[in-house]
């Protein structure tokens, strides 16, 4: 565990995974309302590629986990893109990198691609994108008739207005049970591990009410598809569940369509939370893009971890 202090002041709570000359870094970002901890399958799984495995970076955004709050003008993507690139500076300066996202934090990699695209092109190997969109709202129903989403999004967005200067606080440890069955509908599917839902809720509990309404408003109207379309050959891997009630299915289907050589993964019954849902195929997705991006001596001849192995880990 390290800080990493940004040029504004805010700092940044960072893990650093593995060997430093690992042939590949890989650097996973967690979502809107979560911290680090979303990706901690994916970190175990990745140990068991042994004397291949990579380096791996996860960390709190700011205003998340336990990193520092935010100013509330500085609750945007482009900021998040910008924190990114000190991540990158400070614990991956050379070598080639695989980027992953979920949700906020795949919206995060396409804002750095986007104001950074010379050094996305001359560092990253490839791209892992899951439960995430690249154009804003655009695709969010919530799981409801039109109308009813229209005024869900309405009442969300006024009520993030509200959080948003309501200050560094945390939501009262008291209001968390009250919130549990609206989490539980709105970031899982069919099936959910009780251990899944309780990490979320400790990850909401975390984050500030200024971060909770103040990232809203970037995040809504985000517009990265062209930004995308740019990339060109990079390996990618987009994965999505069936029933996601905030990035539907749509929103990966066009990134998936972006992308040229992405392959898209739709889990049948699984919610937003894949990374915690899904343990066993996000952590095997995420394995074969580390794998794609090794330099080509490194590669295995032999197949990786078996999807048992990878579940057993996570």
């Amino acid at each position: 565990m390290s800080e990493l202090v940004l040029p504004d002041g805010v700092r940044l709570n960072v893990e650093a995974h593995g060997p430093k000359d690992a042939p590949v870094t890989v650097v996973l970002l967690h979502g809107w309302c979560q911290d680090r901890r979303t990706w901690q399958h994916q970190v175990a799984a990745l140990r068991l590629l042994g004397p291949r495995r990579p380096r791996v970076i996860v960390y709190d955004t700011r205003g998340h986990g336990r990193s520092g709050a935010t100013r509330l003008g500085s609750a945007t993507l482009a900021q998040l893109g910008d924190d990114l690139a000190e991540v990158l500076r400070r614990y991956a300066p050379t070598g080639p990198i695989v980027l992953g996202g979920h949700s906020m934090g795949g919206m995060t990699i396409m804002e750095y691609a986007a104001t950074r695209p010379d050094a996305f092109a001359e560092r990253v190997s490839g791209l892992f994108l899951v439960s995430t969109t690249a154009e804003g709202h655009a695709h969010t129903r919530y799981g409801l008739p039109s109308r009813l989403a229209a005024l869900l999004r309405a009442g969300e967005t006024l009520g993030a207005g509200l959080l948003a200067r309501s200050g560094p606080w945390c939501p009262h440890r008291a209001m968390l049970p009250a919130l549990r069955p609206a989490v539980r509908w709105l970031l899982f599917g069919d099936e959910c591990d009780d251990d899944a839902l309780e990490l979320a809720m400790r990850s909401l509990g975390r984050v500030s009410l200024r971060s909770i309404g103040g990232f809203r408003p970037s995040v809504g109207a985000q517009q990265r598809l062209d930004t995308l379309t740019a990339l060109g050959d990079l390996p990618a891997a987009v994965l999505v569940g069936g029933r996601d009630r905030l990035t539907p299915p749509a929103c990966s289907e066009s990134i998936a369509g972006a992308l040229p050589f992405a392959e898209l993964n739709v889990l049948a019954g699984a919610g937003h939370m894949l990374p915690l849902e899904r343990p066993r195929e996000v952590s095997a997705a995420l394995t074969a893009i580390v794998e794609r991006a090794a330099p080509a001596r490194l590669r295995p001849d032999r197949p990786g971890p078996s999807a048992t192995e990878l579940s057993e880990a996570a």
